[in-house]
């Protein structure tokens, strides 16, 4: 201000407010925002540097993205005198920097700017939440005033909206892009899945997969073979979502390589095992069934890496037997020799189920699981149905007995029927 017209310069920064409030009005991106303010802040305050910290209250930290002369800062948001307008939510004027116990000089030592004096404010947005804080050094001609916290507490009520309301704007664009980027990847998942289910005389064969996500940890594949058998394969990738699901697919692209120039399942379920265990961190893993149907001699040649158990439904005397897996699941300990290979005859109206754990493990409320038996009661009462009636009846029944909980878990399940 001068000494000659105090009125008008206080005119003349008013107006300057309310067109740094328009100008951040229309600012569209939360970079640009931020310099916009960065340069404000200096030219409204009449001061040397101004930072603005941005409020991380996941990692209790203040960030500054945008710092006159400065790359990004972290600092944590209970220490120092940006800490203390965090905690206290009030405006901190220090006249003489390091007369005061609270500065931190590293900073000026870094970059070799000397700071005098600072003043520094809460970001408070329009819901009473804390944003960020702006901060302000050496006045320029003299120290921070009363009238200076005024007219800075005018600045920051226009900051701390436009900021929040570009975060805002930026997160649901970030949804926006996620939601995207998720249904893009879901198409291409259950393109992965067969497009129909393989037809071969005197069998009735089924498949069918509901993911919990968007994208799922699960998936089933059928493969024909060059000498009339039919490989098939379930899987489980630990968890569910994007991460499952690029694991699964992977899982899915090897067996199919293999199995495609081999019918020695040991190797096969060996050689990918050991793929899979250079390519997954140590948390992750995958349960797998894989089969080859063998018409001609009415046989299921498999291997279970860890997946089971399978349901053997013997259409002669309504008997269901439980089939355990035969080796570790797929990812954990490389050279691990998988076997010996299983065989199972399928007699007319016999039905090989297989399923991942999320319709055995769908639960009630009370953590009651929908479970191996009800699940045999079900095939032992419409074995005769078609494979796909049969997996959309176990659907049904699951989904009505865990209808006060929601789907936690992917869901599969392949039927091999003889007719």
């Amino acid at each position: 201000m001068t000494d000659q017209d105090p009125t008008a310069d206080k005119v003349a920064d008013l107006e300057a407010v309310l067109e740094v409030t328009r100008q951040l009005a229309v600012t569209p991106e939360l970079p640009a925002l931020l310099r916009s303010i960065e340069r404000a802040s200096r030219k409204v305050l009449r001061c040397e540097r101004a930072s603005v910290f941005l409020y991380d209250a996941d990692r209790q930290e203040l960030y500054s993205k945008i710092a006159t002369g400065l790359d990004e800062l972290r600092v944590p948001a209970n220490r120092g005198i940006s800490g203390e307008a965090v905690q206290t939510r009030q405006v901190i004027n220090v006249p003489e920097a390091y007369a005061d116990p609270r500065f931190n000089p590293d900073v000026d030592k870094q970059t070799g700017f000397r700071t005098r004096n600072m003043l520094t404010f809460p970001l408070i947005d329009f819901d009473g939440n804390l944003v960020g804080v702006l901060q302000l050094l050496n006045k320029v001609g003299g120290t921070f005033d009363d009238y200076d916290e005024g007219l800075g507490a005018s600045l920051c009520a226009q900051v701390a909206v436009a900021v929040k309301r570009q975060q805002l704007i930026e997160q649901y664009a970030e949804k926006q892009r996620m939601e995207h980027d998720l249904s893009i990847a879901s198409a291409i998942q259950q393109e992965c899945l067969p497009s129909s289910d393989p037809q071969i005389s005197g069998y009735d064969i089924a498949g069918w997969n509901k993911p919990a996500d968007e994208t799922g940890g699960d998936c089933y594949d059928f493969l024909p073979l060059s000498d009339g058998g039919l490989a098939f394969t379930v899987a489980d990738a630990t968890g569910h979502g994007i991460g499952p699901a690029l694991v699964i697919a992977e899982c899915r692209a090897i067996l199919r390589a293999i199995v495609s120039v081999t019918s020695d399942l040991a190797r096969a379920v060996s050689q990918a095992n050991d793929l899979l265990c250079v390519d997954l961190p140590a948390e992750r893993f995958v349960t797998a069934f894989v089969g080859i149907l063998r018409p001609e001699r009415q046989m299921v040649r498999y291997l279970s890496a860890g997946h089971g158990p399978m349901l053997l439904y013997r259409a002669a005397d309504g008997r269901v037997e439980q089939l355990g897996a035969t080796g570790l699941p797929l990812g954990i300990l490389p050279e691990t020799e998988f076997g010996p290979v299983q065989e199972v005859r399928l007699e007319s109206g016999d039905i090989l189920l297989v399923l991942t754990d999320g319709l055995l493990e769908w639960a009630r409320a009370d953590g009651t699981q929908f479970g191996v038996e009800r699940t045999a009661e079900l095939v032992r009462r419409h074995g005769g149905e078609s494979g796909h009636r049969l997996i959309q009846r176990l659907y049904e029944a699951v989904r009505e007995f865990g209808s006060s909980t929601k789907q936690a878990d992917d869901l599969t399940a392949v039927v091999v029927k003889r007719l």
